[in-house]
């Protein structure tokens, strides 16, 4: 079929059906007047081969026809920016098809076509790019049609750092659920590979060398609204220092710093430890609960280094020890320890105060980090009772490069004990539940954090400022691991940014260029991941130091602003009778009100609630990927829900059938634009980048620019 033939296709005919994967297939009407079922999805799979910034992508999906006749249609993929199709595999009638690379500007012409014609506003994010096509013809009745594509791009680099972006969004295209989608990856590199970092989907990474990387997603049955997005930075240094900004003209800018040690170490690189293993034996830990935690135990001390010190204390009614010093770990003493170990029996009270007491008077080396691993099931029982008071003889006690991570087995814990025990002491908390294995959870998280690399971290820049930084404490770096830093900052340019941290006692500091961008507005992630962890922090301080009005507004007005949706500040999403007509100020009160009656579980305490709300807490105040709630429960704390979509920047609720930009008042001017309309298409060419808005649908109120735009049928 020629190209004038397949632009006649487009432009001419009532256009029915469009299967979307990455590349979606457009089935112009069938010549007889027939119920028409869209084409499906049967599974989605890319593999990306990315070596020195130049990458291969390779595309294989299947449409499926489930029409009783045979199909004719036009396969259309937008092409990433820069990018060129190197290879494409279809057979029609045992001959292979060629296809048509489209510049911008016919790709553009292509897309305002179909969504003219479709009443489709879905295509409008892919204006930006190009595009290839290509005529298929037949897809054969109850049949399918599997196409393979390759095309080949040079990522920038860009101070150290390299993006990649597969266009993986379908949720909006398929009426199915797809069966299979995976994305996998494999990176190499001449310079040694230290972050891999994915705002956008949870990534399975396998690091090979320092120099070569593996990462995959893998989903079943799923719709994915999301593009695939990866960065990575590259660094001859022992540790990778890389940054990302995101500014609004007359705002101040986001920042998310990436940092990241060697993957390949010495004995030199890696700090030598004191760790204390402090378990509850009391009689609440008998049967399943306490072999889990020997289990565990037994696995931490075979797994310390020859040069590292250890101590195991038990606690029940009274406290035991292994021995009175922290002793090193050879063979002798592995073995001594096992013994005792095994001598281990749950009865009696919880000792909480004591225990604690004789872990910190062991002797720790001023030039080692000195980590507690202290684990228990329940309240103190015997002793000191008073969780405050607990805590505060441990802050006098302490030393300097103390850490403590907390295990709260089961939901009989304090969980406010425990978080502010870990979190004050440098280290974090984290919970078994009754369904979960004592001995996977323990053992996980002493892997992660058995080989320090550099502790007592601090971060400082040039002549840019930077300012609230989450978390609020950095945590150290441990081999393997990597941190991710979010903040903001005023002014802009090239500057120094520098990491300060100790190194058996010395002081050592890396440094490296970064750009604070004047305005940049690539990075939309940025913002609301800075927001939801520094609403994470403020319903922690409400949690531990009570309630107020100005964290409540502050919660608000981040809520408001970033689209930060969570169990405990849905209150946003307010009926609309309730928001209707209200003024600003009362329903920013209304708001006030019901944050105090959604944060009741995070005030809890105890209890499977509390200890629910401490861990979706702790995802908040540390993840390095934005939260997403697609269907929130309403501040009343009922079955209804609201159906929310995260678009760049901003956060859309549907209400009444309207996408409804979060930012947008009942009291708020708006712009009516008919969707379709010619004033509809002008707006979208003045302002291209309200595209990806716009592709939500029909119905739409959007605030951009100082100006907020109702789309309408």
């Amino acid at each position: 079929m020629n190209r004038k033939l397949i632009s006649l296709i487009i432009l001419s005919f009532i256009i029915v059906g469009i299967a979307h994967a990455d590349g979606f297939i457009i089935i112009p009407r069938p010549s007889q007047e027939r119920t028409f079922i869209p084409l499906s999805i049967k599974y989605h799979h890319v593999e990306t081969d990315i070596n020195n910034q130049v990458t291969t992508t390779k595309v294989d999906q299947v449409f499926l026809n489930e029409n009783n006749q045979d199909l004719e249609g036009i396969y259309i993929f937008p092409l990433p920016k820069d990018a060129s199709i190197s290879n494409f595999v279809m057979f029609v009638d045992g001959k292979p098809v060629k296809g048509e690379i489209l510049d911008k500007e016919k790709a553009r012409n292509i897309y305002d076509d179909i969504v003219r014609k479709m009443k489709d506003p879905a295509l409008l994010e892919y204006i930006d790019r190009g595009a290839f096509r290509v005529s298929i013809y037949p897809i054969p009745a109850r049949g399918e049609k599997r196409i393979q594509l390759e095309y080949s791009e040079v990522l920038k680099y860009d101070m150290g750092l390299c993006r990649y972006v597969y266009p993986l969004n379908t949720e909006k295209f398929s009426a199915k659920p797809i069966p299979s989608v995976t994305v996998s990856v494999k990176i190499r590199s001449d310079n040694p590979i230290k972050s891999v970092y994915s705002p956008s989907h949870e990534i399975d990474i396998n690091r090979k060398s320092d120099n070569e990387i593996k990462l995959s997603y893998e989903a079943s049955y799923v719709k994915p609204d999301k593009d695939f997005e990866l960065y990575y930075t590259v660094s001859d240094k022992d540790f990778g220092l890389n940054l990302l900004s995101y500014r609004e003209k007359g705002e101040d800018g986001f920042f998310m710093l990436l940092i990241a040690p060697k993957y390949e170490t010495t004995g030199d690189d890696v700090i030598e430890k004191d760790l204390i293993f402090v378990i509850d034996k009391s009689g609440s830990m008998q049967g399943e609960k306490i072999e889990q935690a020997k289990n565990a135990l037994k696995f931490c001390i075979k797994s310390l280094k020859e040069k590292d010190r250890f101590g195991i204390i038990s606690f029940s009614t009274d406290v035991d020890e292994l021995d009175k010093a922290l002793i090193p770990a050879n063979k002798t003493n592995i073995e001594k320890a096992e013994k005792y170990i095994n001598k281990i029996d749950a009865v009696g009270g919880t000792n909480i105060d004591e225990a604690l007491q004789t872990a910190l008077k062991k002797q720790p080396n001023p030039n080692r980090p000195m980590m507690i691993l202290f684990l228990t099931d329940g309240l103190p029982t015997v002793g000191e009772k008073d969780v405050n008071k607990i805590l505060k003889n441990v802050d006098k006690s302490k030393s300097k490069n103390l850490r403590i991570f907390a295990f709260g087995v089961g939901n009989d814990v304090n969980t406010h004990f425990l978080d502010n025990l870990a979190e004050e002491n440098g280290g974090v908390s984290q919970y078994v539940k009754p369904s979960e294995d004592i001995e996977v959870s323990v053992s996980s998280l002493y892997t992660k954090i058995s080989e320090p690399m550099l502790s007592n971290l601090k971060i400082r820049s040039g002549s840019v400022k930077i300012k609230e930084i989450y978390p609020k404490s950095i945590p150290d770096i441990f081999k393997g691991s990597q941190l991710v830093v979010l903040g903001q900052y005023e002014g802009s340019g090239l500057t120094e940014i520098t990491l300060d941290g100790d190194v058996r006692g010395k002081k050592q500091s890396i440094v490296n260029k970064a750009l604070f961008i004047d305005k940049n507005t690539n990075n939309d992630f940025i913002p609301r991941l800075w927001a939801q962890r520094k609403v994470g922090y403020l319903l922690g301080e409400m949690r531990t130091s009570g309630e107020n009005n100005e964290i409540k507004d502050e919660i608000i007005r981040l809520s408001k602003k970033y689209g930060i949706i969570t169990p405990y500040t849905s209150f946003l999403v307010l009926p609309e009778e309730e928001a209707s007509g209200l003024p600003a100020v009362a329903r920013d009160r209304v708001r006030r009100e019901a944050l105090t009656k959604s944060s009741v579980d995070v005030r809890a305490d105890k209890g499977a609630s509390a200890v629910d709300a401490s861990q979706k807490l702790g995802e908040m105040k540390y993840s390095s990927a934005p939260m997403v709630s697609a269907r929130p429960k309403m501040r009343n704390g009922g079955e209804d829900s609201v159906e929310i979509k995260y678009v760049g920047i901003k956060t859309f609720a549907l209400k009444k059938g309207v996408w409804t930009d979060i930012e947008y008042e009942q009291d708020m001017k708006v712009i009516e634009i008919k969707y379709g309309s010619d004033e509809y298409f002008d707006l979208l060419t003045r302002s291209p980048e309200l595209g990806k808005y716009l592709a939500l649908g029909k119905n739409i109120i959007v605030c951009y620019e100082g100006k907020c735009y109702k789309i309408k049928e």
